[in-house]
């Protein structure tokens, strides 16, 4: 007998954290989250990135194993900002069973409905940097922190309930190499014409320091993105809090315009996939030392956030940010760039990272399923 059973209660929480847990008990590919994180993500007042939104969760529980696991998100915030009614179903997980499935996707549906949603998406999260996309493409494929992973029978279940395509991610492994003579004068030539710097961050402190300037940039370069919303001052200090042991500060790079103001930024965190799977979802003092040690040995860095300044993407200044980048990152002996999750339809930046030697890896999926026929998507 498969009961589903809405999450109200500290015990129901932990449950609905810990199934991830077991359904990828021996994956090799899939990098275990911190289990005190999941947990807080989904506990009332807990979770900065849920203002502004309303939600449940269910779990299913079959002869009294948990067994599948669902939420449902009304972003209102969002919704105000596209002019639509659409529900977001969240962190899907589930045995391969397609009665467990149809019950959770029946209780998510129902609740989004009843909340006058005529559209359901996902998987989509409260925020951009909340678990987003399933993923459909790269099943043999080390996840990243900055991403998902999920098993192939996840797509063919979604699909038979009748979600299709809305909008797609794909991820890329880049290969570095030395920064060629000719670009490096171009770049020179770059900074002096529009009047520019790049400046590393030579200490952790400096990323607070500027953390809400590049945030406000991410809001401003960001805008128009596929299920983006900003990020207010509060969103962005808890970000800095959960980020900031695991940033190489001597990575971060930033370029300023002449009036001093950052105009460009990009992010990259030493991949931290082995260290946390040998966590698994716990922090003890031996994971704690190899995480520090994966911040400068190591050879992948993930792409955590970049962006542009809309005035300034013409002007070489992402070329710039990842040139600079390259040579910290050989210093250390990193030679490869997991791009994590970038918008197919975002093609400036995809035609950018296609200049190195490159891969495409893994692809994400949102989907979307109407709930009302004259419902018109707008992406």
């Amino acid at each position: 007998m498969i009961q589903v059973i809405e999450v109200n209660n500290e015990a129901q929480i932990k449950e609905f954290a810990l199934l991830p847990y077991k359904l990828y008990k021996g994956n090799e590919f899939w990098v275990p989250p911190l289990l005190k994180g999941e947990i807080n993500s989904i506990t009332p007042g807990k979770n900065k990135m849920a203002e502004g939104c309303s939600c449940k969760f269910w779990i299913a529980q079959k002869d009294g194993e948990t067994v599948g696991r669902i939420g449902a998100i009304v972003h209102h915030r969002y919704n105000k900002k596209t002019g639509q009614k659409v529900g977001r179903f969240t962190r899907p997980e589930f045995i391969d069973d397609a009665e467990v499935v149809d019950k959770l996707f029946e209780a998510a549906e129902k609740w989004l409905s009843e909340q006058g949603m005529e559209a359901f998406s996902g998987p989509l999260g409260f925020s951009n940097i909340d678990t987003q996309g399933l993923l459909v493409e790269g099943f043999d494929q080390l996840a990243s922190i900055a991403s998902v992973y999920h098993l192939p029978y996840y797509k063919d279940h979604i699909e038979r309930l009748g979600y299709e395509k809305l909008e797609d991610w794909v991820e890329f492994n880049l290969f570095i190499d030395e920064v060629p003579e000719k670009a490096e004068r171009m770049f020179e030539m770059i900074q002096k014409r529009y009047g520019l710097r790049v400046e590393s961050l030579k200490k952790s402190e400096q990323i607070e320091e500027y953390a809400h300037e590049i945030f406000h940039l991410l809001n401003k370069s960001f805008d128009d993105l596929f299920s983006f919303v900003e990020f207010n001052d509060c969103m962005i200090d808890e970000i800095v809090e959960s980020y900031k042991p695991v940033i190489n500060p001597k990575l971060v790079h930033l370029v300023f315009n002449s009036d001093n103001k950052i105009v460009g930024f990009i992010i990259p965190v030493p991949s931290l996939s082995r260290s946390m799977q040998k966590a698994n979802g716990k922090l003890s003092l031996k994971s704690m030392l190899s995480i520090k040690y994966s911040r400068t040995h190591n050879d992948i860095v993930d792409l955590f956030l970049t962006g542009v300044d809309p005035e300034y993407q013409s002007k070489g200044v992402a070329g710039l940010l990842i040139a600079a980048t390259q040579k910290v990152m050989l210093k250390y002996g990193m030679t490869t760039v997991d791009t994590t999750g970038m918008l197919e339809t975002n093609q400036k930046a995809i035609q950018h990272w296609k200049n190195y030697r490159h891969v495409q890896n893994k692809r994400k999926r949102c989907y979307i399923k109407k709930n009302n026929k004259s419902f018109g998507i707008i992406k």
